[in-house]
Formats: C-alpha cells, sequence, structure tokens
C-alpha cells in the first residue's frame, strides 16, 4: 500500500493507505480529451488526468505525450484498448500496461502536479510536487 495525505477535513492531514490504483485494472479507454491536462475515460467512471509530461511506450518505440495547446493525440491510438495493470512505482509515477503491449508512464514532477485519478464515487488520489501522494473520499 502507498502512504498518502489523508485530505478528509474529518481526519485532518494525516498518513492513510491510498486507493489503489489497480482498481483500473480491467477497464476500457472510451475516450481522450486533450487540453491543458491529458484526460483518459475508462469504462466504470474513472478518469485519470495527465497535467505534466508522460511517455507512451508502444511496441513500436516510444513518444513524449505534453499536455498543452499542441498536446499530442498518439494516446488516442489506445482508445478501445484494456487495462492490463495500473501501478505506482518506487517515485510515485504511474504505470499504466494496455493488452495491446503499449505501457504510459507519468513521471512524478517535482514541481506540480503530475497526474490524479478519479473514481466514480468521487475519490480522488493525486500525485503532489516531488511525487506525494494524496486522496480524498
Amino acid at each position: 500500500m502507498l502512504s498518502v495525505l489523508d485530505a478528509d477535513t474529518d481526519a485532518g492531514r494525516r498518513p492513510r493507505q491510498a486507493q489503489r490504483v489497480e482498481l483500473l485494472d480491467g477497464r476500457k479507454l472510451e475516450y481522450v480529451q486533450l487540453g491543458h491536462a491529458v484526460e483518459l475515460g475508462l469504462s466504470g467512471g474513472f478518469r485519470v488526468l495527465i497535467e505534466s509530461l508522460a511517455h507512451l511506450n508502444t511496441p513500436r518505440g516510444r513518444v513524449d505525450v505534453e499536455p498543452g495547446a499542441d498536446a499530442s493525440d498518439v494516446v488516442a491510438t489506445l482508445l478501445g484498448d484494456v487495462v492490463r495493470s495500473a501501478r505506482t512505482g518506487a517515485g510515485n509515477e504511474l504505470r499504466i500496461c494496455f493488452v495491446s503491449g503499449s505501457e504510459l508512464v507519468v513521471d512524478a514532477d517535482a514541481d506540480v502536479e503530475s497526474w490524479a485519478i478519479t473514481g466514480p464515487d468521487g475519490s480522488l488520489t493525486v500525485c503532489l510536487a516531488r511525487g506525494e501522494l494524496a486522496c480524498w473520499g
């Protein structure tokens, strides 16, 4: 389990266990929205928001994915693909592996929030600056 900040106002700010990102396992990528953040819409009402540089490793090579006005639409090639596994690494980078063999990696950023996962119940897990995780709900 991952140690995080609990942002529940009743609980204060204390370490607790994060909602595991394994909840994304088996979810189908239903939509991709480009903008200031790259948003991945997954089946079951889950969303992944990417707010910093990410890397898409495919069987044909590696492509950088950077949110913003000129965001690459390469992530759209994964539409319809299914998440084989979703995990965080030692530095709290997010690793989403797809059935097709592609892997999306979002590293923790020293200065800004790099990624977030929202659930259908309103839960939210955010990778804060320097890789610290915070969890709401």
